[in-house]
């Protein structure tokens, strides 16, 4: 049994907070792709929402849910990780109280997916994106990470890029 991590509303609220404005980043790409389909925005949305103060219920995770599959539905591999980020957004408020390597992925997938979204997008360049992603966390989101055992391995180039952000913000100075 994995050891508990304490986690207040306002932790859950700013590692939310990070996850959304990480998926903000590559929103456009997905909009370019499927500029019809608003699942991933409306995703996003309800994040900033529980990040502002909302309730974290059940629209928050059928936003996620419709997100993923507004990710099946689009025609490049940018934009499905756009939209898989939106997803990763919502999905961060549920970061459980569990000390086990794979919650990391909570605080942390919203900013690896958008770093996928961006590699094959308009040549932009991966490090330059991580760097931004790892400036862009608060003291407290750092915080948070450090209450978690390190990333774990696999997850394909996702838990390559996932590994590397762990890495970058556990190297910020605090």
């Amino acid at each position: 049994m994995s050891a508990a991590v304490v986690l207040s509303r306002d932790d859950l609220r700013a590692v939310t907070a990070f996850a959304a404005a990480s998926a903000e980043t590559v929103l456009g790409i997905f909009e370019t792709d499927r500029p019809e389909d608003s699942r991933p925005r409306e995703a996003i949305g309800a994040a900033w929402a529980f990040a502002r103060g909302g309730e974290r219920g059940k629209a928050l995770r059928d936003t996620a849910w419709a997100a993923l599959e507004a990710a099946q539905g689009a025609h490049s591999t940018a934009a499905r990780e756009a939209a898989r980020a939106a997803m990763a957004a919502a999905g961060a408020a549920y970061l459980h109280p569990l000390a086990k390597a794979t919650q990391v992925k909570h605080i942390l997938g919203a900013g690896a997916h958008a770093a996928r979204a961006a590699e094959p997008a308009a040549g932009e360049s991966v490090v330059g994106h991580l760097e931004r992603t790892v400036r862009r966390a608060t003291p407290r989101v750092v915080d948070v990470l450090h209450r978690y055992p390190a990333a774990p391995q696999g997850g394909g180039r996702v838990g390559e890029l996932i590994r590397a952000l762990d890495t970058g913000l556990r190297a910020r100075p605090e």
